[in-house]
């Protein structure tokens, strides 16, 4: 992944899926170590109850963590999305947004335990909030990070 922060928030703003779904990627900072999405209720993204439609809530915030850890980790690693659940704990309406941040420490760590046991499945979690500040739902991914293997001639 070689982008800059700009220019992957521009590519992800016109990812199909996304446009699909009415998610806007708000902000990524310059070191990656922060995302902001939101998604605006909109007719098309909306449930049968007239509340946001729980895929694309939890299509908000899919790729990111993976995304981040790739440019934090650097291309000697490999980074996959391995599971994810996500928890409904309040009808979302209006306009819904997360942020997620994965900071020094937890790079650090994930180094460490990738040193250590040759692979590491660390756990996240992200929060989508309302417009208020409630929270909507609460999304667990788990990553399956390891190092690249040297190619051999």
């Amino acid at each position: 992944m070689n982008h800059s922060a700009r220019g992957l928030r521009r590519l992800l703003n016109f990812y199909g899926p996304y446009l699909g779904a009415g998610v806007k990627v708000n902000c990524i900072s310059e070191d990656f170590t922060e995302i902001r999405v939101s998604m605006k209720l909109r007719w098309y993204n909306r449930n049968a109850l007239s509340t946001h439609f729980g895929g694309s809530l939890y299509s908000m915030v899919d790729p990111h963590l993976m995304l981040m850890l790739m440019k934090l980790l650097g291309p000697g690693y490999i980074v996959w999305d391995k599971s994810a659940a996500i928890e409904f704990v309040r009808p979302g309406t209006g306009k819904v947004s997360a942020t997620i941040r994965i900071d020094d420490e937890i790079v650090q760590h994930i180094r460490e335990k990738v040193a250590e046991k040759r692979r590491y499945e660390p756990e996240f979690q992200i929060e989508v909030v309302d417009h208020q500040e409630k929270l909507v739902c609460r999304v667990q991914k788990v990553l399956y990070v390891r190092k690249r293997r040297q190619a051999v001639n």
